[in-house]
């Protein structure tokens, strides 16, 4: 998605236990990992070789229950089934980490599902999809048929809000018209239970 908006990156993973905290709202959840991802790939490159650092972080929540990735195929129907027919909410954080500090935006966009028949379900999990999502589900694949309706920021759905990151890249001097100078790194976490 970077590279739609004009923007030089490499990628680069991290390792981050991506487990929710107790009692953790799907909020704060998000923005606790974007800036973890981002804070610990920045602290990891030497002083001399640092370019801005962007991380993010997205989950599913129905209320204030999150959905992470489901860890087996049973967690996996269950997700679906609590999402059919359903309004839920995509919270998704971006943090940039730069030489004046760590910055932070979060987009909440909110995803109708129609009514799922236990076919459709299990159908879907058996394409193998589902297993490495937040919530069981991806935008950009074959979940689109059960979506009714978006409200909010499809790019934050699938997992980078394009309109949040361009805020956050206007503040270390990126414009569509005066792309960065350097390339930028982009961080994801290599293991978790949530994502």
């Amino acid at each position: 998605m970077l590279t739609q908006i004009g923007v030089a990156h490499q990628v680069r993973a991290v390792d981050i236990d991506e487990q929710a905290l107790s009692h953790e709202s799907p909020r704060s959840y998000v923005a606790r990992l974007a800036r973890a991802k981002a804070q610990t790939l920045w602290d990891r490159l030497p002083t001399n070789e640092r370019l801005p650092v962007l991380g993010s972080d997205t989950t599913v929540a129905m209320g204030a229950d999150i959905l992470g990735k489901p860890r087996d195929r049973g967690e996996g129907l269950r997700m679906l089934e609590r999402l059919s027919g359903e309004t839920h909410q995509v919270f998704t954080a971006v943090a940039l980490c730069h030489d004046g500090g760590c910055d932070l935006r979060i987009n909440v966009s909110d995803v109708t599902f129609r009514a799922l028949t236990s076919t459709e379900i299990d159908a879907y999990w058996e394409t193998g999809e589902p297993l490495d999502k937040a919530g069981g589900y991806a935008v950009q694949g074959m979940a689109a048929v059960f979506i009714e309706r978006i409200t909010g920021s499809y790019s934050g759905i699938m997992g980078l809000p394009l309109h949040e990151t361009a805020e956050l890249l206007h503040l270390i001097g990126w414009r569509l018209n005066a792309p960065l100078t350097n390339t930028l790194s982009v961080t994801g976490a290599v293991r978790g239970a949530q994502g």
